[in-house]
């Protein structure tokens, strides 16, 4: 073998080797070397779609339900309030586009980019709480007895507020706790000051405390039925007696988690859904699932089949 074939030899394995660094490196997590993440067996969709609503007050992006039955959804600078035969009872313009909605009792929390309205149940801005950060991006809200939560995506913090609107805990400030690759971050509150968080970089549902510790959290990337797909995930999830409902992107299905996070059935997983945006998703009795779609602006109610 003369010198000029042992050099275009090396120069071959060297670049074979650069090659697979960068495969390696770049190579979509939990895929290669697990294969069940990529197993979908067929399960079929154990709820339907029993209705739907046409909003045409702007882009619908936003909903959430009170246990008497009030259906708020909020989108492109409206919010608007139907009954659950989804009859309207009222809609009001607001100041900017609302980006998530949350209610306790009378009350119903109305977010925008960088502030939070303050409002009762007949659509009356009480207060509005904010600006709080600079580059805020407000992606969720949720609410309880004593606290209001709210996500920013923008500078990857959780607020903890008390309900005269005085910011009590902010985590993720310095510690970089929340790795939020896009403008998905949800969050949602308990009875018992559970905080739950959408870790969409780590693919995760994380449990905290009211003050930010992590106590526990579920999920992993993949397309399996127990794990969550897309590049971030979860972007939506609500709690609901059976666990939790949650809404994927890249395949957008929505689907029930048990308490620990394991999976129990598909609420819908077979649309022509478009991939990339999600369904929010809301639910006050675990009955009835509301889902809004901001890519055609319609409100979808599945209940089982």
């Amino acid at each position: 073998m003369n010198k000029k074939t042992v050099t275009v030899l090396s120069v071959l394995v060297i670049v074979v080797f650069i090659a697979y660094i960068v495969y390696d490196v770049f190579k979509p997590s939990g895929t290669i070397n697990d294969p069940k993440a990529n197993v979908i067996p067929e399960i079929a969709d154990a709820w339907k779609i029993s209705n739907e609503l046409k909003v045409n007050e702007g882009t619908l992006k936003a909903v959430t339900v009170s246990p008497f039955g009030l259906i708020y959804v909020g989108g492109d600078s409206f919010l608007s309030c139907y009954d659950k035969e989804l009859k309207l009872k009222w809609n009001v313009k607001t100041p900017a586009s609302v980006t998530s909605l949350s209610n306790y009792g009378d009350t119903v929390y109305a977010t925008t980019l960088q502030q939070i309205l303050v409002m009762n149940r007949d659509g009356k801005i009480l207060n509005e709480w904010g600006p709080f950060e600079d580059s805020s991006f407000i992606t969720s809200v949720s609410s309880n007895k004593k606290f209001v939560a709210f996500a920013d995506a923008g500078n990857k913090m959780v607020f903890i507020l008390d309900k005269g609107g005085e910011v009590k805990k902010m985590i993720g400030q310095n510690d970089k706790q929340f790795i939020i690759p896009s403008p998905y971050f949800d969050l949602a509150l308990d009875k018992e000051n559970n905080l739950f968080t959408a870790n969409t970089g780590h693919h995760r549902i994380e449990t905290r405390t009211i003050d930010g510790a992590v106590k526990s959290w579920f999920g992993e990337p993949g397309t399996a039925p127990e794990r969550f797909a897309g590049c971030c995930a979860p972007p939506h999830f609500a709690l609901i007696p059976q666990g939790f409902v949650t809404a994927e992107k890249g395949i957008n299905r929505i689907k029930i988690l048990n308490k620990k996070g394991e999976f129990v059935e598909f609420v819908n997983s077979k649309n022509s859904f478009v991939k990339s945006i999600p369904l929010d998703v809301a639910s006050a009795d675990g009955i009835t699932i509301y889902a809004a779609n901001p890519a055609d602006s319609k409100l979808y109610v599945f209940k089982r089949k």
